[in-house]
């Protein structure tokens, strides 16, 4: 039997006080994969969580361009080693390495590294504000202690605990990162930490920067985000196991980052459906079946207008899930709840227009599309909007606009939300009112286009109101607005020149824009 694998703590890889093993699965075949990892005990908790804070100080105090160094040193490394990362994440997550792993993930990972490197030399995320006339001035400055970051289980590079986005918003923000790797992709985590450690090397900066665990029995994790050395946590996965962070955390006063869960409902207003119902179901199908509907912004709620053409769309969309491949599942848990989830909704009243069923070949449930009335979906709006993580969706036929749009009245917070309409103006009364009502509760509203993408761009938003996220004022893509989330505004009042940060001192040593006297100037 082979040796249980190290820990990175304090700088070093070391065994870990383990509590228990396990090994990661191979979701084509269901057989394990034959490295053990350690599930760490409270010992290795306390160990990274003093590490972290006694590197924090001096991270807090690192010249930006340093960060910079190793956030584009990181990303160096990545794209040097990405046929080796790749094929790590395959085994362990049965995602392709192409075009999934090797051509779309990892060049967004390395490129998010690099954005950030980016926002680290602008120091724009700061935003130095002065009020020369009373002597005020502030800044966004780092937290000073270790940021915990849970990686989910559908990302295993763009999300990861120690390479993905609210790393890097983590670190840019001169903060420490204590990484809880997800159980499903341990080999793959370590390797990046690997290159994580020698990237650190080659930039100068503290060993314990970056630390690692692969797993953590329940209780530790809450304990981990309440630790009163921790700034903040940040997490990625299940509405269940996020409340119950959330709940540690806001009971200790700690800042907390959520992404939970999303339908991310789709309109199609009538115009558009008169016009092209199957170029739409298409472009839904597309959609819906990629990667096996195990993104965040999987389209999993369509809601119909009233149309000739409905049973059209629904037709060609059905026929679309049923010649679309299906994928491999993550793990075992996510067979098992994509199986619930589909049962919810069957029990308060969809049926099941083609799918459903468990395929005898890995994890694996056949392309799912279900249907609703209207009627039905106001009867028990709550359980009809049941995330059902894979490739699967709801469709509502609304038997009017003003049913339409109390459906919508009754929707949780999203990550977003598309609405469809014709190509000329046939629809422009009908978008107004739709858009008025669908805008407050989505993050990202779209038109005419399918959700699934998430551009890495300083303009995204990915986050939303809740339950998609735990707040709706921050997001998890796009720089410099990520970092922020990890920072501390800080105030300096009547303080000497000389003793003031550089980004607020009025010669302006870093040419950088900040808001003197009410305005903008990088003078």
């Amino acid at each position: 039997m082979s040796q249980l694998q190290p820990i990175l703590v304090a700088g070093a890889w070391r065994q870990a006080e383990a509590v228990d093993q396990f090994t990661a699965i191979n979701p084509r075949t269901r057989q394990p994969l034959e490295a053990r990892f350690p599930v760490s005990g409270r010992a290795d908790l306390l160990a990274a969580i003093a590490a972290g804070a006694a590197v924090a100080p001096e991270l807090a105090a690192a010249a930006p361009g340093t960060i910079a160094n190793f956030l584009e040193a990181y990303a160096s490394l990545i794209d040097a080693n990405r046929g080796e990362l790749a094929a790590l994440a395959h085994a362990e997550t049965g995602l392709a390495v192409e075009p999934r792993l090797n051509s779309t993930e990892l060049p967004r990972t390395i490129d998010q590294l690099r954005q950030a490197a980016q926002a680290v030399r602008d120091c724009s995320w700061t935003r130095p504000t002065i009020d020369r006339k009373l002597n005020i001035r502030s800044l966004l400055a780092p937290l000073s202690a270790p940021v915990v970051v849970f990686g989910p289980n559908n990302f295993p590079f763009a999300y990861n605990a120690v390479a993905g986005g609210d790393f890097a918003s983590a670190i840019a923000a001169r903060n420490p990162v204590i990484a809880k790797a997800h159980p499903s992709q341990p080999a793959t985590s370590q390797r990046l930490a690997e290159l994580a450690l020698q990237a650190l090397g080659e930039a100068g900066l503290p060993a314990a920067t970056v630390q690692m665990l692969y797993h953590l029995p329940p209780e530790l994790g809450l304990e981990l985000v309440a630790h009163p050395a921790i700034g903040a946590a940040a997490f990625t996965g299940s509405r269940r196991g996020g409340l119950a962070l959330k709940a540690a955390a806001d009971a200790a006063g700690k800042p907390i980052y959520l992404e939970l869960s999303s339908v991310n409902p789709v309109v199609l207003l009538a115009g558009a459906l008169d016009e092209r119902p199957g170029d739409l179901a298409t472009e839904f199908a597309a959609s819906c079946t990629l990667g096996g509907g195990q993104f965040c912004t999987n389209p999993g709620l369509v809601l119909l207008a009233p149309s000739a053409r409905s049973k059209e769309f629904i037709a060609h969309a059905s026929f679309r899930f049923g010649v679309s491949p299906t994928h491999v599942l993550l793990n075992e848990g996510v067979l098992e709840g994509l199986q619930a989830s589909l049962q919810t909704l069957r029990e308060h009243g969809a049926t099941v227009v083609t799918g459903g069923e468990v395929v005898d070949d890995g994890f694996r449930v056949a392309n799912t599309l279900l249907q609703v009335s209207g009627a039905q979906f106001l009867a028990s709006p709550a359980a009809l909007q049941t995330e059902a993580f894979g490739a699967s969706s709801l469709v509502v036929t609304a038997e009017s606009l003003d049913e339409l749009l109390a459906i919508i009245a009754t929707l949780e917070g999203n990550l977003t939300g598309s609405i469809y309409s014709h190509s000329g103006d046939g629809d422009d009364a009908a978008y107004a009112q739709v858009a008025a009502a669908l805008r407050p509760k989505v993050g990202r509203l779209l038109n005419d286009k399918m959700p699934t993408g998430v551009a890495v761009t300083a303009a995204m938003n990915h986050g939303g109101p809740y339950p998609a996220t735990g707040h709706p004022g921050w997001t998890a893509v796009g720089f410099p607005a990520a970092i922020t989330r990890f920072a501390a505004l800080q105030c300096y009042d009547n303080v000497r020149p000389q003793r003031l940060p550089a980004e607020l001192q009025d010669a302006n040593p870093l040419q950088i824009w900040r808001l003197v006297d009410g305005t903008w100037s990088c003078g």
